[in-house]
């Protein structure tokens, strides 16, 4: 109640203020227009001159007095929701023991445990208590995510690793001695290697990400002479595949260029995995909504429905033999989603078991509101 009064006291000297101003300006008006009429450089009629300017500045006054008051009242509004606000805490009392209660329950509270919360059951600490758990939550999450991430990558490699292993042996026994199982186990050795170097690549792409190390270059430039070079490079690469391009126009994007081509390759790569020899895949630019966007369309396998919102999750595969069998490592479409996340974009699937799959990336424009910040998968 004190800061209350105190909060309208300041703004009653404020309002004073600004009515003496007024009054002094006032008087000097007066002093300067009689200065002139005694020098004769005006002619007024005096006796009605001056009742009717002091009328008026009788009126200006009162004015001035009311709405300098609600001005100033306005004006106080935040200094006095300040001062409510202290008010109110300087009226909480919190129990010492019950502060004393809390801290043990955090004492005691191991971060990384399934079951680790902290519950005192006072209901004034309810508000710390919530705060606190979803700090051990989100640690908890970002732990296990980190875990998964590690088994998962010692799974990837134990397997190349495995096959060098093993034809390094059998070129150890007979490889000296018989050509072709020189060749079988140089050529194997090599697949694996190569596999291997490009799952360690791509796991180094995403901690860079992850720890924020991967830098982003920003300039405006061409959706569709970028995804056309894609398409040379794609339709040189795989001869086998029939190709089609659809870019007749400029579509202009604010973005890395190199990281959004390393996405499109991704996307095409996925294609010829999923598409048999003589299988169409189409490349596509245009503007959906007003934004850029580009699009890998197959005549593939399709994708289950059941799969689909899990595509892009880190080493997930969803017909892992046939993968394996075609070089995948489970993270092209991760680094794909956290390049396009980065640019504020997100993707457009739609995927049909034996019919094929349609793979969109939409981008905002330039100093665009992100567009959203999801990945949208239709079945």
């Amino acid at each position: 109640m004190k800061d209350e009064k105190r909060v309208s006291s300041i703004a009653k000297r404020i309002n004073a203020y600004w009515t003496r101003r007024t009054l002094l300006l006032m008087g000097l008006l007066d002093a300067v227009l009689g200065t002139m009429i005694a020098a004769s450089w005006i002619t007024v009629r005096a006796e009605i001159f001056w009742p009717c300017l002091t009328g008026a500045e009788v009126v200006l006054a009162l004015l001035q007095f009311r709405v300098g008051k609600d001005k100033a009242k306005r004006l106080m509004e935040p200094l006095e929701r300040i001062a409510l606000t202290a008010q109110e805490l300087s009226q909480t009392r919190f129990d010492p023991e019950k502060l004393h209660h809390l801290e043990d329950a955090i004492g005691t509270v191991i971060p990384l445990s399934p079951d680790a919360h902290v519950i005192t059951g006072e209901k004034e600490l309810q508000g710390l208590e919530q705060a606190i758990n979803d700090l051990l939550n989100r640690t908890q999450e970002s732990y296990r995510e980190q875990t998964r991430f590690v088994s998962d990558a010692s799974h990837e490699l134990r397997t190349p690793i495995a096959v060098i292993q093993g034809y390094a042996d059998m070129l150890q026994r007979w490889g000296k001695s018989d050509e072709k199982v020189l060749e079988e186990g140089i050529t194997a050795i090599q697949t694996e290697s190569g596999h291997m170097k490009k799952l360690v690549e791509q796991l180094l792409f995403l901690a860079r990400g992850d720890n924020g190390r991967n830098q982003l270059v920003f300039e405006e430039f061409d959706l569709s002479q970028m995804i056309s070079e894609v398409f040379e490079e794609s339709r040189m690469i795989h001869p086998d595949r029939s190709w089609r391009l659809d870019a007749p126009e400029p579509v202009t994007v604010y973005g890395d260029a190199a990281m959004l081509k390393q996405t499109a390759r991704i996307l095409t790569d996925n294609a010829v995995k999923y598409t048999g020899p003589g299988t169409l895949i189409s490349l596509r630019t245009r503007y959906k909504d007003g934004s850029p966007c580009f699009e890998v369309q197959d005549n593939g396998i399709g994708i289950k429905q059941e799969d689909l919102e899990h595509i892009f999750d880190r080493f997930f595969r969803s017909d892992p033999a046939r993968t394996r069998a075609t070089g995948g490592t489970g993270l092209g479409l991760s680094i794909a989603k956290w390049i396009v996340e980065r640019h504020k974009g997100y993707f457009d699937v739609y995927s049909r078991e034996e019919i094929g799959t349609r793979i969109g990336v939409i981008l905002p424009n330039r100093g665009d509101t992100p567009l959203k910040n999801v990945t949208q998968t239709q079945g």
